[in-house]
């Protein structure tokens, strides 16, 4: 696959494709999006700076799809990724999170993903290292002896083999006391210094060591962790996440229309308010005090999403649609799209089922017309009651699997084909009494 910065608006889409079914329009504004990032990096001088993302607002009923989007894209880009619900957010004084918060769960998010690219670096020398100390824990103790390189080779080469895998041996670990939590403060949208108590107390409590007592594949990975950390510069992967955060971070803010209160409003719509407001400077660009330091929120991209059912779009407060200029309305899924969404994507449904069954021997085949109906029977239940979109899909086809997959391991190795009658047989029931529907599927 190429680098980000070499797709165009169109590969991003086609690379979309590969797993979410239709929504052409929200492809291509993320599309858009990613690919202003690229172009802003491409500029030299103040312009650069003057140019911030447009952040989306995507809306549309739940299950259609507008998670994935954001998720896949950020996973195409190899960037920080955080999704988070605004009605997890209250204003503060409220009890209720921080929206800084956000910020700072992205940092961290960005931290990990940079600490595991760095160990992949250094891995091959970091099991060098742990081979040789591995080695000096298994050769006999004895001070009267030292072993010559030849004796060395050969334990070294017994292990790169294989040959000491089952043996025990002791290894001695290093690990910092966990510093205890204080829920009070978190509780109180004191996050920040709960989290600065937390460092100064970490810092305090010193290193200890711990003898385990394990086989040597399993000490070899231990060791091998250990040594990578040390060869690890973490000044430079913490100045790396910040650096990614900040310029190609994105947060996910979903039931943002949970927070809209129409101008009628009274009561607990002035704190959903209140939650719009302490958003707005996080979106239109602000720093945040993070344990790693400070962070830029300018040119992190933001969307939103909501089903925008009760409330609309015009509901929010006007700083805050300013925001999010660019809207997209998703489209509620047809039959034909259950269809596509039950085989055609890479991690379709379908084949999902198909994978876990064949580990217990059973071969799982479904007749073109057994997923027609399949998604008539989806698609029929989402009319008839709350439209969750393509998440009916897994209710329904849990159900008609249900006894194949209890039965697996008693019935293996066998094929099983899924027919039309197969699955009205296994629905019938249900789908014909309104009030099992409302609890069954």
């Amino acid at each position: 696959m190429k680098e980000i910065r070499e797709l165009t608006p169109k590969e991003i889409v086609a690379e979309l494709d590969r797993y979410i079914v239709g929504q052409a329009k929200a492809k291509k504004a993320v599309a858009i999006a990613m690919r202003n990032r690229w172009r802003r990096q491409q500029l030299k001088g103040p312009i650069k700076e003057e140019i911030y993302p447009k952040n989306i607002l995507m809306i549309g009923p739940t299950g259609v799809g507008k998670t994935e989007i954001a998720r896949r894209l950020a996973k195409l880009s190899n960037s920080p990724f955080l999704k988070v619900e605004a009605t997890k957010f209250t204003e503060v004084g409220y009890v209720g999170r921080d929206v800084e918060s956000m910020i700072r769960d992205l940092v961290h998010i960005a931290v990990q993903m940079v600490k595991q690219e760095e160990e992949k670096k250094v891995l091959e020398k970091a099991r060098v290292l742990a081979e040789e100390r591995l080695v000096d824990l298994l050769l006999p103790k004895t001070s009267s002896v030292e072993y010559d390189p030849l004796t060395r080779e050969k334990f070294l080469k017994m292990l790169r083999d294989g040959k000491l895998d089952d043996k025990y041996v002791e290894v001695e670990t290093e690990f910092t006391q966990k510093p205890p939590t204080i829920e009070i403060l978190a509780a109180s949208g004191l996050e920040e210094i709960e989290m600065q108590l937390r460092d100064m107390l970490s810092t305090l409590l010193p290193f200890k060591t711990k003898k385990k007592r394990v086989k040597v594949k399993e000490a070899l990975e231990i060791l091998t962790k250990e040594e990578a950390s040390k060869l690890i510069d973490m000044d430079k992967v913490v100045k790396e996440a910040i650096r990614r955060t900040e310029t190609s971070g994105i947060i996910f803010i979903d039931e943002i229309d949970k927070v809209a209160s129409r101008s009628d409003a009274h009561g607990p719509d002035v704190s959903r308010e209140g939650v719009q407001r302490d958003l707005l400077p996080i979106v239109e660009g602000t720093t945040v005090n993070t344990r790693y330091g400070m962070v830029r929120t300018d040119y992190i991209l933001f969307i939103g999403s909501g089903a925008f059912h009760i409330a609309k779009p015009s509901d929010l407060i006007p700083e805050l649609q300013g925001r999010f200029p660019i809207r997209v309305e998703l489209d509620p899924l047809t039959k034909e799209d259950f269809v596509r969404i039950l085989t055609e994507p890479e991690n379709a449904i379908i084949k999902q089922y198909q994978a876990l069954l064949s580990t217990e021997g059973v071969e799982l085949e479904f007749t073109k017309e057994a997923i027609e109906e399949l998604a008539k029977i989806a698609y029929e239940i989402n009319e008839r009651m709350e439209n969750i979109g393509a998440r009916r899909l897994y209710t329904v086809v849990e159900k008609v699997l249900e006894d194949i997959s209890f039965e697996a391991p008693d019935i293996a190795p066998t094929k099983v084909v899924i027919t039309p009658d197969y699955v009205r047989e296994k629905l019938e029931n249900i789908v014909s009494d309104d009030e099992i529907v409302k609890y069954i599927l």
